[in-house]
């Protein structure tokens, strides 16, 4: 297995993000509409932290009322912003890092995302799914 080989190898390199002062509505619609479950949040260029998919499940209620009470999410996403919601200073992995480091990183912490960064901001996004897909390959 080449597990040495640098994570800008397997890094999805158009990272979607969005700006800290979306709403959080927003935040939902890209990460449905984009069949994403995460998000680098920044405030201009600079990578301020990280919304997921379980971060917006963990506030709706939509479900927990049943049909007809959709509205209850829009509710809790006017209410909170992305700034209470997310993870703040993420951690994150240079480009020029290996794919073993990132899956190393995932062994240790509770999260399945990395921002990239190189010393422009962020060149990319790794997740746990991108680690498993190129272990499967080798």
């Amino acid at each position: 297995m080449k597990k040495r080989e640098n994570i800008a190898t397997i890094m999805t390199k158009d990272v979607l993000t969005v700006n800290v002062n979306q709403s959080l509505r927003e935040v939902n619609e890209i990460i449905a509409n984009n069949h994403i479950r995460h998000l680098p949040v920044v405030s201009g260029t600079e990578l301020v932290g990280i919304i997921s998919q379980t971060d917006i499940l963990r506030i709706s209620f939509g479900n927990t009322f049943g049909e007809g009470q959709e509205g209850a999410d829009e509710a809790i996403f006017d209410m909170l912003s992305i700034n209470q919601v997310m993870k703040h200073n993420p951690v994150v992995i240079g480009q020029d890092q290996t794919i073993r480091e990132a899956a190393q990183i995932f062994t240790e912490q509770e999260f399945h995302a990395l921002p990239v960064l190189d010393e422009n901001g962020i060149v990319g996004i790794v997740t746990t799914t991108d680690i498993i897909k190129y272990f499967l390959e080798a």
